[in-house]
C-alpha cells in the first residue's frame, strides 16, 4: 500500500514566511478547483492507502460544504487503513468542521501554532491568537479526534530565548500528543525574504538559533515527547506515518495544484497555478506538469539524506537490499569522514545522526550527493 497526499492551496490571509503554493481564498474558484481535484482523484487507480494527509495552503479555509464534498467523495473512494490527517489553522477550526472531518474518517489533526506570542503571531501574518489554540485544541479531542498535532517555529525575527521557552511550556501544557518545531528558513519570494534584502528584518544570530534547537531537544526529552526526527517529537505511538514515508523514501501520490508524487520510480509535480490546474483538468484530465525517473545514484543519495533525518537512522541490511550493493561500499569515505568527526553514530547495522549530527543536518546530508 501506498499514500496519498491531497492540496488545498487556499487561505484566508498569506503568512509573511511561506513559501508553499497559496492563494488568497478570496474570488478564488474555490467550488470548481474541488470538482477538478475530485476528478483528479478519480483517475487514481490505487484505492486502499496507508496514510493520507490534506495539507495546504489551509485545508480549513473552505467551507462546511466544501469540505463535506471533498472528504465525501474521498470516503466513499478511499480506504485509509491508518492515519487521515488534516492541517488546520487554530481559529479556523470550529465546531462544525471538525465533525465534519471526523463524520469522514480524519483522526489526526497537525495545528500551525507557530507560535503562543501573540506580537509574533502578528508578524508572522498569523490569523490566531494564543486564546485561540487551547480552544482548538479541546474542541478536537473533545469530538473525538484521535491525535492533535502543533507546529512552532523558532529563530525568528526579535524573537528571544525566553519566549521559546513559554512556547515550548504552553505547548506541554495542551492536550496533544506531536509537536513539531521548525527553524524560520527565509525562503525566496515570501515577504520575509524581500523585508530582509532591503534591511527592514533581522533574525537572531546563528548562535541563539542554536541555543534555541538545544533548549527544545532538552526540554521535550524531560518529557513525555520523544525526539524522532530532526524537528519532531512525539508520545509514544504518535509519530507521523504520513512523514515517515517522506522519510523512508517510500512511494506516495500527490493531487492537486502544486502537489508532488513519487510512483513507480517517477517523481512528478503537478501544475502550480489554480486557474492553469482547472483548465487543464477540465481540458486533459489530467495536470502532471513534469514527471522526473530517478536515477539508482539520485535515490540513493535520497535514501540516505531523508532516512537520516530521523533518530532512528538507516539500515545498512535495506540499503544493500534495495541497491545490490553495500553501504560500506558506496559512501566509504564519507562514513569514514562523518564517524571520524562524531556526526554519525553506527550500532547494529543502523547509521544514524549523532547529537551534534543533527546541529548540522544539512551539513551532513549534503555529503551524501554522489554527483558533488
Amino acid at each position: 500500500m501506498t499514500s496519498l497526499y491531497i492540496h488545498i492551496p487556499f487561505c484566508n490571509r498569506i503568512c509573511t514566511y511561506c513559501d508553499f503554493n497559496k492563494f488568497l481564498i478570496k474570488n478564488q474558484p474555490v467550488d470548481e478547483y474541488i470538482d477538478c481535484l475530485i476528478k483528479e482523484l478519480s483517475g487514481i487507480e490505487e484505492t486502499v492507502f496507508t496514510t493520507l494527509f490534506i495539507g495546504g495552503g489551509t485545508p480549513t479555509a473552505l467551507s462546511v460544504s466544501q469540505l463535506d464534498k471533498l472528504l465525501s467523495y474521498i470516503a466513499g473512494r478511499f480506504t485509509i487503513s491508518d492515519e487521515f490527517s488534516m492541517e488546520a489553522n487554530p481559529d479556523e477550526l470550529t465546531i462544525d468542521k471538525i465533525a465534519v472531518m471526523k463524520h469522514y474518517g480524519v483522526n489526526r489533526l497537525s495545528l500551525g501554532v507557530q507560535t503562543f506570542d501573540n506580537k509574533l503571531l502578528k508578524l508572522l501574518g498569523r490569523t490566531h491568537q494564543q486564546s485561540d489554540i487551547k480552544q482548538a485544541v479541546d474542541a478536537a479531542k473533545d469530538l473525538g479526534i484521535e491525535s492533535v498535532s502543533i507546529d512552532l517555529m523558532y529563530h525568528l525575527p526579535t524573537q528571544t530565548l525566553e519566549q521559546v521557552k513559554i512556547d515550548i511550556e504552553k505547548a506541554l501544557s495542551l492536550d496533544i500528543d506531536h509537536i513539531s518545531c521548525y527553524s524560520l528558513i527565509l525562503e525566496p519570494k515570501t515577504q520575509f525574504y524581500n523585508q530582509y534584502r532591503k534591511g527592514m528584518l533581522q533574525l537572531p544570530d546563528e548562535t541563539l538559533a542554536a541555543e534555541m534547537y538545544e533548549y527544545i531537544m532538552s526540554r521535550l526529552a524531560q518529557s513525555d515527547f520523544s525526539q524522532y526526527e530532526i524537528s519532531n517529537f512525539a508520545k509514544p505511538d504518535h509519530e507521523s506515518r504520513h512523514n515517515k514515508v517522506y522519510w523512508q523514501n517510500s512511494e506516495y501520490y500527490g493531487a492537486g495544484a502544486g502537489s508532488h508524487g513519487y510512483i513507480n520510480g517517477i517523481r512528478y509535480y503537478n501544475i502550480v497555478p489554480v486557474p492553469h490546474y482547472i483548465k487543464s483538468m477540465q481540458t486533459t484530465g489530467q495536470a502532471v506538469k513534469e514527471e522526473h525517473h530517478v536515477t539508482c545514484e539520485e535515490s540513493m543519495e535520497e535514501f540516505m539524506f531523508l532516512g537520516l533525518r530521523m533518530n532512528s537512522g538507516i539500515s545498512k541490511v535495506e540499503f544493500e537490499e534495495r541497491y545490490g550493493a553495500a553501504l560500506d561500499e558506496v559512501f566509504k569515505n564519507v562514513l569514514e569522514e562523518l564517524l571520524d568527526r562524531h556526526l554519525i553514530i553506527e550500532e547494529n547495522n543502523m547509521i544514524s545522526l549523532t547529537s551534534t549530527g543533527r546541529m548540522i543536518g544539512n551539513y551532513v546530508f549534503e555529503k551524501f550527493l554522489l554527483s558533488v
